[in-house]
């Protein structure tokens, strides 16, 4: 920066120099009111602020979703595990029990059904229509629990015999 002296021992700045410190100063100038308005701007910090809290929200839900996916496979994994030991540990003739009380349960609720059809009055029968819709929607789940819960019952019954 160039200064007058009173010693005049320095040469005193052209009109250039000045105008080129000038011009400095108001660059410079310019920055640190631009710094000091962006510090001043508290909407502006909210949405900046607003905006990283969403994408580490988001972030977290997609990480929560994937881990999700992960603890659902393995627990798919475990079961059907559970499932085919279970199988492989009953004995034949329990197996074929098993099946056997499976047809004879549909066979019986079946007959119970149709006969229920014909004593139930109109009203009633299109409600217990919906309900049977979505039970059929749900089959292969709902027999499944029903085959594992005769399947539990003839262990239990043959144990204790034993």
């Amino acid at each position: 920066m160039n200064t007058f002296s009173k010693g005049g021992n320095e040469a005193a700045p052209t009109p250039e120099a000045l105008r080129e410190q000038a011009k400095r100063t108001r660059d410079e100038l310019g920055v640190t009111v631009e710094a000091l308005a962006a510090k001043a701007d508290v909407k502006a910090q909210a949405k900046g602020k607003a905006a990283e809290f969403e994408e580490g929200a988001v972030e977290l839900k997609e990480q929560a979703a994937g881990e999700a996916v992960v603890v659902t496979d393995r627990i798919r994994e475990k079961t059907a595990h559970a499932a085919q030991s279970l199988k492989d540990k009953t004995p034949d003739p329990v197996l074929e029990k098993a099946s056997h009380a499976a047809v004879q349960l549909h066979d019986t609720a079946t007959r119970v059904g149709r006969l229920a059809a014909e004593r139930t009055p109109g009203p009633v029968r299109e409600k217990a229509g919906s309900v049977a819709t979505m039970a059929q929607a749900k089959r292969a789940p709902l027999l499944a629990a029903g085959t594992a819960c005769v399947v539990l019952l003839l262990l239990r019954r043959s144990l204790r015999g034993r």
